[in-house]
């Protein structure tokens, strides 16, 4: 460790030590920083959960209600900002350690100065502004650096060594990662101790066959490639050692970073790499738009500019990393956030700016790791606290990731020369679900050589059963309405779209009793920041054993967007799924090239303007097939062709599908 890093680190800690029982500042004052230094010497994620929080300094509300407005977003800013220092002591970071002992430091000497000096510290909050801003713009470079570095590098391998190294049948191990672990993390990593190796041999089977699949299914080079990274949640070790194995047979080396920590590379709520429990969603949610701190124009470049200097740094690694492998999961108790008044807050102007930096950062990222030379897999798996049938959900869902693709591809090519026969496609709701859509599809030139429909099956996206297309723009219009869908972690109510001409016009939800907090809420968390998203993707479910599952133990409203796609009609906001690769030449099992690689908006800037061109998002919205009227393909003398009629499956053919559906007899 370099020496000057060891005495500011033994300076600041000492400093701390001191601050705990200091009485030199004013109350409230006072009693902020000895709470913080204590956090800073002696806390652990037990000081930051739920219960704890109404009177954290964390929740913007309590700080703002005790030292005011503009002091108490900023407190609360490096409230939360402290709480890295637990990640870090576990991952022995003496340097990120220091740097925030160090901006606490600079905060308290200034409120020593202004008390000594006889100032009104709350009058005072600019300078702290200051103070905090400097503190993530003066580290830009470093962890920018750090963050990228830590994701093409396998020698960053703190994860890593725990997992290869670890004894997985004693569960202390998942202490050491620095990650919150609660009982249910605990407890999905015990029932992982209890299968035979066998189980565990074949579910990481399914995983990294299914991202093998991905470069041959595109007709891309995986033995050019070295590197992958596992994106996942702790609890599932004994799964994720085991896809390293077979990743080296694939010979790669596999990466493992956590979610990002500093504010400067935070988006919103989603969190990319490893993490634990989440502590305390709430606090998650009040802190997502802390970037309101900082988001200007001077931050936007400079970070630019650090993002293209650490690619470049690291280009011959990024030349050679094959993608992300992603396990997520399911069955956590639903979160409704509260939305406070006294949280940070992006302007419209800011919103402007941070949808700028993630279009021109994700630029940068596909000079140096270009998307059509790379692929990816996702698959998930329930959680115990789904419910006391967590076991047999969990060994459904494994059964449902590894149904055989050759029956689901026969049968959605069945629904493909159905949905082929329309000139349009009619989706309708049943009910009191008000869907009423018309989706155009793109013209082919050569129906036998060409299709705008992929048969999807299990490779890169698990489970198997979906047909999809990027639907025409134009034409493509109505309304979208599902009663309620679970997107991010975040539970929607009454969720409803109006389309026009492919692009979103009007949204609404039912959460919130104030209809422009439901509309915020919707902007922030499914538009993220974007006056408009166009339909980027209309697909149709086939995975009817999915539905039986979640019908069978009533988890509709906990399937992850990866499953729940699968189980009904679904729409996806933003980019197309040949985002950045629709130059790449994709074939559908029958040897016809599926051409609705993109729509009239990425053909009109992708090449001049790819910044213009991508939103850098995709939100599917699934439509239940019991809220289903029918789909059908209609053609240019109006008749109807369905596919899904009364919520069951009319296409010759697939009737097997509708041996998991319950023959309801209702009328649309």
């Amino acid at each position: 460790m370099d020496e000057i890093i060891k005495e500011r680190a033994l300076l600041s800690e000492e400093r701390i030590g001191l601050i705990k029982e200091e009485q030199v500042l004013p109350e409230p004052y006072g009693e902020y920083f000895r709470r913080c230094a204590r956090f800073l010497t002696e806390g652990s994620y037990e000081d930051l959960l739920p219960e704890r929080y109404e009177e954290s300094y964390a929740n913007p509300a309590y700080s703002v209600s005790v030292f005011g407005t503009d002091m108490g977003r900023l407190l609360s800013f490096l409230a939360y900002e402290l709480t890295n220092v637990i990640p870090f002591r576990a991952e022995k970071d003496t340097e990120e350690i220091t740097k925030i002992n160090e901006v606490f430091l600079e905060t308290y000497g200034c409120f020593e100065q202004m008390h000594e000096d006889g100032e009104d510290i709350e009058k005072n909050a600019d300078t702290l502004r200051s103070i905090l801003y400097r503190y993530v713009f003066d580290y830009l470079d470093e962890t920018v650096e750090k963050r990228i570095i830590s994701q093409v590098d396998p020698s960053c391998d703190f994860a890593l060594s725990i997992i290869k190294t670890a004894d997985l049948s004693d569960l202390s191990y998942l202490e050491k990662f620095g990650e919150y672990v609660n009982e249910d993390t605990k407890k999905i990593a015990a029932f992982l101790n209890s299968l035979p190796e066998e189980d565990i041999q074949r579910m990481a089977d399914t995983f990294t066959e299914g991202f093998r699949q991905g470069f041959i299914a595109t007709g891309k080079e995986l033995s050019k490639k070295k590197t992958v990274s596992i994106r996942y949640n702790l609890g599932f070790e004994r799964i994720v050692k085991a896809e390293i194995e077979n990743f080296k047979k694939l010979g790669l080396d596999v990466i493992i970073f956590r979610k990002a920590l500093h504010p400067a590379e935070k988006k919103d709520l989603r969190r990319i790499g490893y993490y634990g429990e989440l502590v305390n969603e709430q606090m998650d949610f009040d802190h997502r738009e802390d970037s309101a701190l900082f988001m200007d124009r001077a931050f936007v470049e400079r970070k630019l500019e650090v993002l293209k200097n650490a690619y470049e740094k690291v280009k011959d690694k990024a030349a050679v990393y094959a993608g992300p492998a992603v396990m997520e999961r399911f069955g956590e108790k639903q979160f409704e956030p509260v939305i406070k008044k006294e949280c940070f807050a992006l302007s419209k102007e800011q919103k402007e700016l941070s949808t700028e930096l993630s279009s021109r950062s994700a630029k940068i990222a596909n000079e140096y790791i270009p998307a059509d030379e790379i692929s990816f897999t996702i698959i998930s798996y329930p959680v115990p606290s789904i419910g006391s049938d967590f076991e047999k959900i969990f060994r459904e869902t494994v059964r449902i990731n590894t149904l055989p693709y050759e029956k689901y591809q026969r049968i959605q090519q069945e629904i493909i020369k159905t949905l082929e026969k329309g000139s349009f496609i009619e989706v309708k709701g049943l009910g009191k679900n008000e869907t009423d859509l018309r989706v155009s599809l793109m013209d082919m030139e050569d129906k036998q050589k060409q299709t705008v429909f992929e048969n999807c099956v299990a490779d890169v996206n698990i489970p198997v059963g979906e047909v999809f297309t990027s639907p025409k723009l134009s034409g493509t219009g109505g309304i979208l309405h599902v009663s309620q869908v679970y997107l991010f972690g975040l539970m929607f109510r009454d969720l409803k779209f109006v389309i026009e001409d492919g692009f979103v016009k009007d949204y609404s939800c039912a959460n919130y009793a104030d209809r422009e907090e439901n509309r915020r809420y919707i902007e922030d968390n499914i538009l993220h920041g974007h006056e408009t998203l166009p339909v980027g993707e209309f697909a149709i479910g086939t995975n009817t054993a999915a539905y039986a599952m979640a019908k069978t133990y009533d988890i509709f409203d906990k399937l992850p967007i990866l499953i729940a796609e699968k189980t009904g009609p679904h729409f996806a906001f933003g980019d197309t799924c040949y985002s950045r690769t629709e130059d790449v030449k994709v074939f559908n099992p029958d040897g016809r090239e599926i051409i609705s690689r993109d729509n009239e908006h990425t053909r009109q800037y992708r090449n001049t303007d790819p910044v213009k061109a991508y939103f850098n998002c995709h939100t599917d919205v699934t439509i239940p097939y019991e809220e289903l009227s029918g789909i059908a393909a209609v053609d240019e003398e109006g008749n109807r062709h369905y596919i899904i009629k009364d919520g069951r499956f009319a296409v010759p053919g697939t009737e097997e599908l509708n041996d998991s559906l319950p023959d309801t007899g209702r009328q649309a």
